[in-house]
């Protein structure tokens, strides 16, 4: 379910403010203040709907007399031509509602189509797709929930509810060992605090397999023949993630290796969003 918070509105608010600035003056020229209309939202390509109850947030931010009517199910794959949702009440409310809602629904169709593309090509392996912090600025509930919706788990909301020990964090401390040893001592008593280090050798892997209190080891720009290594060196022990250099081309190589997670930025950084259009229409009378 779309996690509704003052922060998503917040950011609808912002969006609509952003196109809106002073009014709409085209509308305000042309349309009759108490004109009504009715339009349809429209797959204009294949791919998996997303966002669709960002409609009533965005319209409603203008009229309460808005109605909106979702005709498809969240998630559903759809096809180019499908009506995906009618809404129908104050003519000026949909004319300056369309484009943010459009921008909205066309991001996160494009994430979550994205994402299913590389879940589907990882099928049948034991692998699950990861997203990452690798998100546009403002947008990571929003980002986060359509890589669900398209197949994904969810990795780290944000630096507060994982630690991550990488590459950086082990330079600052002086060593993998030190790292871990210092996190070890400040997440005791908090078990549903996990704690994941990044290895860039099949030698950390070593040592990070010496180390107590580490859940799972993300192998950080292995080839996927030294992941398939670094899964046999951990043999069950901890979780494994491979992360880095990661394509649509070599996903699967790398689900093939027994890794548990692969974490794919592009599926967020890399996604291109849906042609959806809207379309004002007469409404039958009577």
């Amino acid at each position: 379910m779309l996690p509704i918070d003052s922060s998503i509105i917040r950011l609808i608010q912002f969006a609509i403010h952003e196109d809106l600035g002073t009014g709409d003056i085209t509308s305000d020229y042309c349309v009759p203040h108490d004109a009504t209309a009715a339009a349809r939202f429209v797959m204009k390509q294949d791919g998996v709907i997303c966002g669709l109850p960002i409609l009533a947030l965005v319209f409603r931010e203008f009229s309460s007399e808005v109605d909106i009517e979702i005709k498809v199910n969240e998630g559903d794959r759809i096809v180019s031509g499908t009506v995906l949702a009618l809404v129908e009440g104050p003519a000026h409310a949909l004319l300056a509602g369309e484009r943010t809602a459009l921008n909205f629904i066309q991001r996160m169709s494009g994430v979550a189509t994205k994402t299913q593309q590389y879940v589907d090509e990882i099928a049948g392996t034991r692998a699950r797709v990861l997203d990452t912090r690798k998100t546009i600025p403002g947008w990571r509930l929003l980002d986060k929930y359509a890589t669900t919706i398209g197949g994904a788990l969810n990795h780290r909301i944000g630096l507060h509810d994982m630690v991550m020990i990488k590459d950086n964090h082990i330079t600052a401390c002086g060593g993998i060992r030190e790292a871990v040893e210092k996190v070890a001592s400040e997440v005791r008593g908090r078990p549903s605090l996990k704690v994941e280090v990044e290895a860039r050798s099949l030698d950390d892997v070593a040592e990070i397999l010496e180390c107590t209190g580490v859940h799972r080891v993300m192998f950080d720009n292995f080839t996927p023949s030294s992941v398939a290594e670094g899964v046999r060196m951990v043999k069950g022990k901890l979780e494994t993630e491979a992360s880095g250099g990661i394509t649509f081309e070599n996903i699967r190589a790398y689900a093939e290796a027994g890794v548990d997670f692969i974490s794919v930025g592009a599926i967020t950084h890399s996604a291109t969003a849906l042609d959806i259009s809207m379309k004002l229409f007469v409404p039958k009378q009577g």
